[in-house]
């Protein structure tokens, strides 16, 4: 029966390096795409608040009619 060879902290190293960079690689086109899309949200929500205050705001408004005499 042969010997496992031994786990040297080289090797340790350099697994847990590879296994960082391909995690970090994979949160950083997500991190992009979440930050697009936040992007996008706010902006629609800001587009909706400005026109529903548009709308209450005209529902609101009193009609003042000035005739000359």
């Amino acid at each position: 029966m042969s010997e496992a060879p031994k786990i040297t902290r080289e090797d340790l190293e350099s697994k847990f390096r590879a296994l960082q960079a391909d995690i970090q690689s994979r949160t950083l086109g997500k991190k992009e795409s979440i930050m697009s899309t936040l992007a996008v949200a706010g902006v629609v929500l800001m587009v909706a608040s400005y026109l529903l205050g548009r709308r209450r705001g005209r529902k609101r408004a009193g009609r003042v009619e000035i005739r000359r005499f």
